[in-house]
């Protein structure tokens, strides 16, 4: 398995106890008592449960505005962490291409998500990347970081 689908897969399942437990993703991450099905965390992923957990309200309000009839708290709780993963580096991460960050997302849902997590979440993060393509994503600057 490639490192950075390890990562994904490994911050996709912090981030499910986080919401489980209310624990904050950091905290997780520092008890040592992460459970993941691919071994020891990565570097990788520890960028991902941070940055994502930092930039919530923003990955958030981006997906909010996107997912047609769907509000965030009436995702289930898989597909809205696959999503928040995704954005973060759609929208952030300056050396993930869009393609990339949504065919790791749609691999994660099918194997992790419910009969139609795949197809929700890559039409979700289709529009999302066509925005920020466009310049159009309100609220948030493409690949803004806390240094800039």
């Amino acid at each position: 398995m490639l490192e950075r689908t390890k990562a994904r897969r490994q911050a996709l399942q912090i981030l499910y106890q986080r919401e489980m437990t209310g624990t904050s993703g950091a905290d997780i991450l520092e008890s040592g008592l992460v459970v993941t099905e691919d071994g020891p965390v990565t570097e990788y992923c520890r960028t991902l449960v941070r940055e994502t957990e930092a930039r919530q309200e923003a990955i958030d309000r981006i997906i909010e505005g996107t997912s047609e009839h769907w509000a965030l708290s009436r995702m289930p709780f898989v597909d809205r962490n696959i999503l928040r993963l995704a954005v973060y580096e759609i929208v952030f991460e300056r050396d993930v291409p869009a393609s990339v960050a949504i065919n790791e997302a749609v691999e994660m849902a099918k194997v992790y998500g419910g009969d139609d997590s795949s197809k929700f979440v890559n039409g979700v993060l289709g529009r999302i990347a066509e925005e920020y393509a466009e310049g159009h994503a309100e609220g948030v600057e493409p690949h803004e970081t806390e240094a800039e």
